[in-house]
This record gives C-alpha cells, sequence and structure tokens, in this order.
C-alpha cells in the first residue's frame, strides 16, 4: 500500500504514517506440506476489509479494459483485453498464482505522471492473465512496458506451487515511457529458503546477465526457461548513472541503494518487520538487530534466510501475528502499554517531548489492517484445488484466518464487496464482527486477547482438517471429470467455512463482552458463568492492577492517593 511521510529529524529522517504493508515468502521445499506461501497484511487507515472476486470471462476480440487506480479509484486508461481470463478470489487466481505487494515509494522524482498501469492493476491484471508465477511476471513487466508504470515503487511477491519470487520496480519519471516504461529487477527465491519485505526494497546485487541464468528485458521470452533465475531491465543500470545515483562497476549495482537508499525509518518501520520473520525462523538474526532498529544501516540482512526447521501453516500465520516480542523493540513493556500490556501505540508514529523526537514501533501485527492472508498454493493439486487463500479481516493477532479457495465461483456474503464500508457499519460484514472484538480487546489486553487467541489457534486447526477431508470429496469428483460439481462444492465448502467464522465470532464477542465488562470478571464453569442457587450472578473477580503500574501510580501521584494509616479500606 502506499506510504505517506511525516518529517521526523533535520537531516531527512522519516517514517510511515498512513499505509504499511507486510510480505512474508515461503518456498515449498522451507514447508512442512510441500506447498509455496506468500503472506500479506494489506495496513491502511483508510483501507476496508473485503474479498474481491473476478469471475473467469470469455472476453470479444479487439475488446477493451478500463484501467482504474486500486488506491484511489482513478480512471488511468484503457487497454486491450484478452480472449480469455481467469477466475480470481482476493489476491489469488484458480491457478494457484498469488501476488501480494508492499510499497517502499523510493526516489519521488522517478513517479511517471503519464503511466496507465498502477501497481494495483498491475496485479489484479496479472492474475486474471496467469496460469504460473512466471508467466504473471511476464504480464506485468510486458504491461508496464507498453503503457507506463503510474505508482511508487513496489516490493511485489509472486508465487505458484513450484517456485516464488521476488519482483521490485520504480517509475522512470514523467518521461519514462519513452524507453522500457520503468526500471525493475526480479529474483528466483532458491527452494528451501524464505523472503520477506516491508516497504522498504530489499534486491541489492544480483547475479548480472549471462543469457542463462539472468536475463535482460531483451532477453524476455527466455523467462520460461525453467533455468532462469534471475531478470532485469536492460537499461536500469544506464539510467541510474543517467539519475546519479550510481558511478560504480555494473557488478556493485545495488538495485535498492540506486532507487530506495534506506534510511532510519526504512530499517527501523520497514526492515525491522522482515527482521522479526527471519529471527523466528533462522538462527544468526540477532546480529542485525542494529540494522533493524536502525542503528547500524551498513549491516543489512539477506535477501533471503533458510529456516532451521521447516515451517507449518500455522507457524507461518503466526508470524503475521508478531509485535517484536522478546526483542528491544517489544512495545508490551514499556508505559505506552498501560497496565493491560497492550502491543500498540496509536498514530501517529513520531512524537516529540522536550525538542527530541521518538518513534512508537510499528510491528508486523498491527491496528490498521483492512485485510490480511496466508496464501497456499499445493504443486500436487489440480487447478481447482490448487490454491487456498487463508483470508482474514481487521488486525490479524485477534482475528481469524477461513479457508477460501481460489477457483470459488462466489465469496462469501460477510466478506464481499459492498458489505459496509471503512464509514459505514454493517451488523453482517465480517470486517466489523472482527474489529468490534478486537478493539474491546486494545481495553484489556493482557486478560482478553489470550481468550480470543485461543479461539482463533483451535478454529484454524480445525480449519486445516477440514480442507484435506474437502479435498478429498472435490478430488473424487474431479476423477469422475465432474468439474461443474466440482466447482461448486468447493466453493460451497468456503462460503459455509466463513459464514460460521463469523456466527462463531458474534458469540464469542457477545460472550466476552458480557464476561469482562465494567472491569470485572465474570466466573465461569464448563462454559457458562456461574450464578448463586438462587440465580444470582456469583460475585465476579476484580484483578488488581499489575505492581508495576501500582507503583507508577504512587510515583505520579501518591500523596494525594494515599489512605490514613488506621484506614480501613
Amino acid at each position: 500500500m502506499r506510504i505517506f511521510f511525516l518529517g521526523l529529524m533535520a537531516f531527512l529522517m522519516s517514517i510511515p504514517a498512513a499505509d504499511a504493508c507486510t510480505n512474508f515468502i515461503v518456498t515449498k521445499g522451507a514447508s512442512q506440506n510441500g506447498s509455496s506461501y506468500v503472506t500479506y497484511a494489506a495496513d491502511s487507515h483508510t483501507l476496508y476489509g473485503e474479498l474481491y472476486h473476478y469471475k473467469a470471462k470469455q472476453n470479444a476480440i479487439g475488446g477493451k479494459r478500463k484501467v482504474y487506480e486500486w488506491d484511489t479509484g482513478k480512471y488511468l486508461g484503457e487497454i486491450p483485453e484478452v480472449g480469455q481470463t481467469y477466475t480470481v478470489n482476493g489476491n489469488m487466481n484458480e491457478w494457484g498464482v498469488v501476488i501480494g505487494e508492499t510499497t517502499y515509494g523510493g526516489r519521488e522524482e522517478l513517479v511517471d505522471s503519464l503511466g496507465i498501469i498502477d501497481y494495483g492493476s498491475m496485479m489484479y491484471i496479472a492474475l486474471q492473465r496467469a496460469k504460473t508465477a512466471r508467466e504473471a511476471l511476464y504480464v506485468m513487466i510486458d504491461l508496464v512496458t507498453k503503457y507506463g508504470y503510474a505508482s511508487e515503487g513496489e516490493s511485489i511477491s509472486i508465487a505458484d506451487g513450484d517456485e516464488a519470487w521476488i519482483f521490485e520496480i520504480i517509475g522512470k519519471g514523467p518521461d519514462g515511457k519513452s524507453a522500457t516504461g520503468a526500471v525493475w529487477v526480479a529474483r528466483r527465491i532458491p527452494d528451501g529458503m524464505v523472503c520477506a519485505h516491508a516497504n522498504q526494497a530489499r534486491i541489492r546485487q544480483f547475479p548480472l546477465a549471462d543469457g542463462k541464468k539472468s536475463i535482460t528485458s531483451k532477453q524476455l521470452s527466455k523467462l520460461f526457461q525453467p533455468e532462469v533465475e534471475v531478470v532485469y531491465a536492460e537499461d536500469m543500470i544506464a539510467f541510474a548513472r543517467t539519475k546519479k545515483y550510481f558511478s560504480g562497476a555494473d557488478a556493485d549495482f545495488s538495485f535498492a541503494d540506486a532507487f530506495a537508499p534506506v534510511d532510519f525509518s526504512g530499517a527501523r518501520a520497514c526492515e525491522a518487520r522482515v527482521w522479526a520473520f527471519f529471527r523466528k525462523v533462522a538462527d544468526g538474526m540477532d546480529v542485525y538487530q542494529d540494522y533493524a532498529m536502525g542503528r547500524n544501516l551498513h549491516h543489512p540482512m539477506p535477501l533471503w534466510v533458510k529456516p532451521t526447521q521447516k515451517l507449518s501453516f500455522q507457524q507461518i500465520a503466526n508470524a503475521m501475528r508478531d509485535h517484536f516480542e522478546g526483542t528491544p523493540m517489544d512495545m508490551t513493556k514499556d508505559v505506552g502499554a498501560g497496565p493491560h500490556h497492550l502491543p500498540y501505540r496509536w498514530r501517529p508514529m513520531t512524537w516529540k517531548y522536550e525538542n527530541n523526537t521518538y518513534v512508537h514501533e510499528r510491528a508486523v501485527a498491527t491496528q490498521q489492517t483492512g485485510f490480511w492472508f496466508v496464501a497456499e498454493t499445493r504443486p500436487a493439486q489440480p487447478s481447482p484445488l490448487k490454491g487456498i487463500l487463508w483470508f482474514g479481516v481487521d488486525d490479524a493477532a485477534t482475528s481469524c484466518l477461513t479457508p477460501i479457495y481460489s477457483a470459488s465461483l462466489s465469496v462469501p456474503e460477510a466478506y464481499a464487496v459492498g458489505n459496509g464500508d471503512l464509514l459505514t457499519y454493517s451488523e453482517t460484514s465480517a470486517y466489523w464482527t472482527f474489529s468490534r472484538l478486537t478493539h474491546f480487546a486494545y481495553l484489556r489486553y493482557d486478560l482478553i486477547a489470550p481468550e480470543i487467541q485461543a479461539v482463533q489457534q483451535k478454529k484454524e486447526a480445525d480449519a486445516v482438517l477440514d480442507v484435506i477431508a474437502n479435498d478429498a470429496k472435490v478430488q473424487s469428483l474431479l476423477i469422475g471429470n465432474n468439474v461443474t460439481e466440482a466447482l461448486n462444492a468447493l466453493t460451497t465448502f468456503s462460503v459455509n467455512k466463513a459464514t460460521q467464522l463469523v456466527q462463531d465470532w458474534k458469540v464469542l464477542d457477545h460472550h466476552l463482552f458480557v464476561k469482562y465488562i465494567d472491569g470485572n470478571v465474570k466466573k465461569e464453569q464448563d462454559g457458562k458463568f456461574k450464578r448463586t442457587p438462587a440465580g444470582m450472578p456469583v460475585a465476579p473477580d476484580q484483578p488488581p492492577l499489575p505492581e508495576q503500574w501500582r507503583k507508577r501510580i504512587v510515583e505520579d501521584n501518591g500523596s494525594v492517593l494515599k489512605c490514613p494509616d488506621n484506614s480501613t479500606h
């Protein structure tokens, strides 16, 4: 998502203030079940959580497609439509191709005001036209080459069941359409590795073109040869030299350093989220702590790392729920967390006190998430079953994922576009259902959030087993060549699971509201609130504030609050 910046210090430091997204990429050799995974948190204070749906279509020859900017809805122009487009649910299509993104912005002067293809349109058009990750990459490159790139710098995740890529792109300024439309580089992530990006360009040096493993845009037709692992814009290095972004030997060229040099905010608010993921799954990441905190910008992390063990779906999902726990940036530890250890700080991210500027952390899990997902693309499955979009709305830490087959013919009403918006409350909306309970949890996070998370973990674990059972049902239909029945079965499963989850979450919301209202904690037994023999509520527990917090209150206002020595209170 786009990032807007606040000034931080006199020497041009800045912190993302509005929108910031996170992607983790897990190759099939790094996962327990042999699936490729891409995660995405679409974070914005103006983004509503809903599930986009595009139906497969046979289009008229010579037809046109209107292009509207994803962020703003602004009309940008039109391009030729292709004859066949594919079903897309969210950011995943019926072939199991998934695309995610994070905006790094980069050099402002490189935004192309004449371009037609913004980053969102580039992604969703590619999903409608591609059967593989390489096809999606080819489509995106072709689009911006022909029609110009209309956005800031983007890091993009692309994966199918067999491989995963990271693709970074930025425009060439107002005259960008005169050449290739943008400068860009893409690298295939080695199988067995995990990668991540979070609003800071991450591709630095890369192997230069040899016509085999590494090619340029002039050799783009070779992209579909399996040995190709790197592809980049032919004129990228020369363009960087012309703009005086780079002056060294070609072999030393770094995309990130030329087009989006990392600064304090790029490390502390962006790369820190990548570090949080890497340190959870791989050894040796503590040496990058200073870099993640913005203190040593000359010691960047590798583009990818090898996990110490293969990752499960649940480990990957839970990595999206990180708040820097166990690090110096853990937001539950200082006074800003309040007595109930809330791991969030309300915006703005930077603030001043006595002429000094301070920063609130920006963790992977955040309050302003519109939607998020863990996309699982499964190489051993046929195309209708290849993709599972585990989809969630609002804060990942206290929401729950539901499985949506990416070939589904429709989406659940609770998640459908148009069921409410960020300014319109809807009783039937998943987004508002999850947001209600999450915001209640923010009041007493240490007590309420663990109860939500226990339900969350159980439901997701159960859903994994339900998917396995439904796979077998749909597979039997496909073996019998009952494709229409198979598509209906996986659609019905997706809709019913999501609908039931929202209903269950409403029940949980009501239960926890009753339990924790007014600072009390009502007593329970066997899932029911306890009553006296006469039917009255049993007196609730009233947990005291933590001792550390009581100490702070005394230090701040103890002379007023202290009771007399002979007080009976």
